[in-house]
């Protein structure tokens, strides 16, 4: 007991790096293959963006003729509040820290620091602009729709693209090579292996098209969505009008025209199911290649150094797609409460988004994972033709379904009902197919098909399917 107290209490008092005392495993163990999402949902980046907001706002109430209280910017002045988002780092960050620690608001203390370093600028006199009529909600939504759409649009949908490039690329490299297809979990009608991984392209595709067109939606009209304070100081500015411009122009977002306090963060949900649609798609994927693994079709290649087991040296485990499955299955219960309850506030609004939003890079972050996972995991697999070939040659039987339809064709008296009763539970080589076939009443040319029909050779178009489909989606 004393042990491990004393154990406790050396890692409690020591002073690991960042990585080893991270609560999420995110910021631990994965930090190095999740950097790239950090510029857009740390707690940093979230500050920045609120930076930027209140530099862009300031400077939209500078260069509005209306507003003659604020005085134009010169170049050098322009190019000073610029720089406080360009150069915008950790240590800014930190002080934007210290200061909420005082005020105990995390978008006051923006305001207090951007002020701050007016300071001894030619600026300090339009201080008293930073942050004129916003309730903090202004700002906040405003650097989430930022955030989001650039973490998306630069770190999540690259990453995407490559492994729907990388599955493409598969599925037209093997595109005829023949496989037995399972359906319920037994063997059924041939197919190939390009066709089955061109599905989950084809599916993968419509999702990211719905993700490439979401809009991005921002507010900025005072504490409850009626420029109220914006009014009674300027009744003569269109500030519908004004703000519009400034959120789709400044920001380059799409403008919510009505809100209460808050935006209502439905298109958040949107993008919420969106991803979570991939993400099972992804889910759907990771178990068929698993089981592909596992009936020896895929094999993967022997990396040195691995390690696949810690006490059966022969193992080479499909790791790579049991994390890609479990990340995707982590964001999906992320997303999906997100989705939920981000468009829910109380009258005019709660608290309760607050700390839900900052776990969008959470959700986020477990789907960019799962999709690294994948890539590793398709750069180390191979196809295994022979095991293809044979698990083919010991089910001939599959071709009952070709014979039946072709006794269909010409007339041929219980046609479905022979074939059950010849192939049921039954396991058929191919001499015993072909005495079945002789002894049926059919023209010459259709037994002849018959005939020299193979389960490798009955997989009707697939290979046709594969080359019309990526070219239909453009990969």
């Amino acid at each position: 007991k004393s042990r491990n107290k004393s154990i406790f209490m050396t890692l409690s008092h020591s002073s690991p790096s960042p990585s080893l005392s991270a609560v999420s495993p995110l910021d631990g163990r994965y930090a190095e293959q999740t950097r790239a999402l950090s510029t857009y949902f740390s707690e940093c980046a979230l500050i920045k963006f609120r930076v930027q907001v209140e530099v862009e706002w300031l400077m939209a109430l500078a260069n509005t003729p209306t507003i003659h209280e604020v005085r134009g910017f010169s170049v050098d002045e322009s190019t000073l509040l610029q720089a406080l988002v360009s150069q915008f780092d950790e240590t800014d960050a930190a002080r934007v820290k210290e200061i909420e620690a005082t005020t105990k608001h995390d978008v006051k203390a923006v305001e207090y620091w951007i002020k701050e370093k007016l300071q001894g600028t030619s600026l300090v006199d339009v201080q008293e602009w930073v942050h004129f009529a916003c309730t903090s909600e202004d700002i906040n939504n405003l650097a989430y729709a930022l955030m989001l759409r650039g973490g998306i649009t630069q770190v999540w949908l690259p990453q995407a693209r490559k492994v729907l490039s990388s599955v493409a690329a598969l599925a037209r490299e093997h595109r005829a090579v023949p496989m037995l297809a399972r359906t319920h979990g037994q063997p059924a009608s041939p197919t190939t292996v390009g066709k089955e991984l061109a599905v989950f392209v084809a599916r993968w595709q419509r999702q990211l098209q719905q993700i490439e067109t979401l809009e991005y939606l921002g507010k900025i009209n005072g504490a409850v969505g009626n420029w109220n304070a914006h009014t009674a100081a300027y009744p003569e500015v269109d500030w519908p009008l004004f703000t519009r411009v400034f959120v789709e122009e400044a920001l380059g977002l799409s403008y919510n025209p009505l809100t209460t306090q808050i935006e209502a963060h439905d298109y958040i949900a949107e993008l919420c199911h969106a991803l979570a649609r991939f993400n099972s798609i992804t889910i759907d994927f990771d178990r068929d290649v698993w089981s592909y693994i596992s009936l020896g079709y895929f094999r993967q290649k022997v990396v040195a150094g691995e390690v696949g087991s810690s006490t059966m040296p022969h193992k080479v485990n499909p790791i790579n797609f049991e994390n890609s499955e479990a990340n995707s299955e982590l964001a999906n219960s992320q997303l999906e409460h997100l989705a939920r309850k981000l468009p829910i506030s109380r009258m005019q609004r709660d608290l309760t988004d607050s700390s839900t939003l900052r776990n969008l890079g959470v959700a986020i972050g477990h789907s960019y994972l799962s999709l690294s996972s994948m890539l590793r995991g398709l750069g180390q697999l191979t196809i295994d033709e022979k095991a293809l070939a044979n698990d083919l040659d010991q089910n001939w039987e599959v071709l009952g379904e070709a014979v039946q339809t072709v006794m269909r064709k010409h007339g041929l008296p219980n046609p479905y009902e022979q074939l059950k009763e010849l192939t049921r539970g039954a396991k058929l080589d191919g001499p015993q197919m072909r005495r079945f076939i002789e002894s049926l009443n059919l023209p010459h040319d259709d037994r002849q098909r018959l005939l020299q029909m193979t389960p490798a050779t009955y997989t009707g178009q697939a290979a046709s399917l594969v080359n019309d489909v990526l070219r239909e989606i453009g990969l």
